[in-house]
C-alpha cells in the first residue's frame, strides 16, 4: 500500500480557498434571491430549466437531472412550489408512470423579475473580478476537471 499524497501548504490553502469560495457564493447568491425575489435557491434551481424548456414543460425525470437530485428531494420542492403557484405538476402524456412539471405565468413571472439581479450578483462577485485571461484560464480548469470526473464515473 502507498503512502497518501497529503497536501502541502499551498495545495491546502488552494483547495480551502475553493471551499469557502464555493459555500460563501452560494450563501450570496441565495440571500440575493431571497432579498430581491422572495426565491429560495432551490426555487431558482428548479425555474432555470423549466424557464429554458420547450413551452415551460419538463418531465420529472429531466428536471431532476438538470438539477441534480435525488426524486424524493425535487418531490418535496416541486410540492412547495406547486402550493405557491409556481409549478404545476401534470400527467404524462406517454407514460402513465411519469409525470410533468410546468411552469406556470406566476413562476415565468418569478425568474423573469429574479433573473436580472442575480445576474449582476453572480457578475459582482465573480465573473467582474477576474481578468479575461483568467476568466478563459478558469474555464479551461474548470471543464478540465468537469471531464476528469465524468471520465472516472465519479459523478
Amino acid at each position: 500500500m502507498t503512502a497518501p499524497r497529503w497536501l502541502d501548504e499551498s495545495e491546502a490553502r488552494l483547495w480551502r480557498a475553493y471551499l469557502v469560495l464555493v459555500r460563501d457564493l452560494r450563501r450570496a447568491f441565495d440571500r440575493q434571491l431571497e432579498r430581491d425575489a422572495g426565491l429560495s435557491g432551490a426555487d431558482y434551481a428548479v425555474l432555470v430549466p423549466l424557464s429554458e424548456a420547450a413551452d415551460g414543460v419538463l418531465r420529472m425525470r429531466e428536471l431532476g437531472r438538470s438539477v441534480d437530485w435525488d426524486r424524493s428531494r425535487l418531490s418535496h420542492q416541486v410540492r412547495r412550489m406547486e402550493k405557491r403557484g409556481l409549478v404545476a405538476r401534470e400527467d404524462c402524456a406517454e407514460d402513465a408512470r411519469g409525470s410533468m412539471v410546468r411552469l406556470t405565468d406566476a413562476g415565468r413571472a418569478a425568474i423573469e423579475a429574479a433573473a436580472p439581479e442575480h445576474v449582476e450578483t453572480v457578475r459582482r462577485y465573480f465573473i467582474d473580478q477576474l481578468s479575461e485571461d483568467e476568466r478563459a484560464v478558469l474555464t479551461d480548469v474548470f471543464e478540465r476537471l468537469n471531464q476528469r470526473l465524468d471520465s472516472d464515473g465519479a459523478v
